[in-house]
């Protein structure tokens, strides 16, 4: 039950970060690249496998198996991700500013779509 919503999740999560990624507006995609970074995450960190009260580490003592302990690996994936998604965003938002203040436009063309363009119109002719 628990797998299958965090399956849910990740999926909900990527299909939010592939529709913000297909507007044309820079902020959108933005947060649509932040948005499927999460998901990334998240599927990293479960494909550690789900355990409760599992030691991150195992001691020589005794014999270890693989529903013994956690793995460690995704975690320090995902921490590092992290911290590498917060300085990509931050850029990418600083990049996106000085664009809108030379361009006076969101949009990822740099130029507002005209009112006689079929796009502008919801691609109705």
């Amino acid at each position: 039950m628990m797998a299958a919503m965090l399956a849910i999740l990740v999926g909900t999560l990527t299909a939010g970060g592939v529709y913000l990624m297909l507007r044309a507006r820079t902020f959108d995609l933005i947060l649509g690249l932040t948005l499927l970074g999460y998901a990334v995450n998240l599927f990293i960190f479960l494909m550690g496998r789900i355990r409760i009260n599992a030691a991150p580490i195992v001691d020589g003592q005794r014999a270890a198996t693989l529903a013994t302990y956690a793995d460690p690996l995704p975690q320090a994936l995902v921490l590092t991700a992290i911290v590498i998604g917060f300085a990509l965003t931050a850029v990418m938002l600083v990049i996106a500013l000085r664009t809108r203040a030379l361009t006076d436009s969101d949009h990822v063309d740099g130029a507002e779509p005209q009112a006689d363009e079929p796009a502008a119109q919801g691609g109705r002719p």
